[in-house]
């Protein structure tokens, strides 16, 4: 089974996602962030699916979408996957901010 790696970013994205929601509902940004974790999941069974950050064309970094939110992943090898950052969907995404 592929291990998931996350990132100090991809965490400091997510505290910023709960504290951004929780300002308007505490009890949906919980429920917000817990949907991301259970996208995350998702990759330990499913390591390829996603597709290709089209910014990057890069085939080892991928995202997965969670509502308005892009999981920005690295597939470092069959064993191990980075969660590089967790951005809004409507964000501009740059290369030079994923580690």
């Amino acid at each position: 089974m592929v291990k998931i790696n996350w990132t100090q970013l991809a965490l400091s994205d997510l505290e910023d996602i709960h504290k951004y929601i929780s300002d308007d509902s505490q009890r949906y940004a919980q429920i917000t962030v817990n949907k991301i974790y259970d996208r995350v999941e998702s990759l330990m069974r499913q390591p390829y699916s996603g597709r290709i950050v089209p910014e990057f064309e890069d085939t080892s970094i991928r995202e997965i979408i969670e509502g308005n939110y892009r999981i920005v992943h690295y597939l470092v090898n069959e064993e191990r996957i980075d969660i590089l950052r967790i951005y809004h969907t409507a964000r501009k995404m740059e290369k030079s901010k994923l580690k």
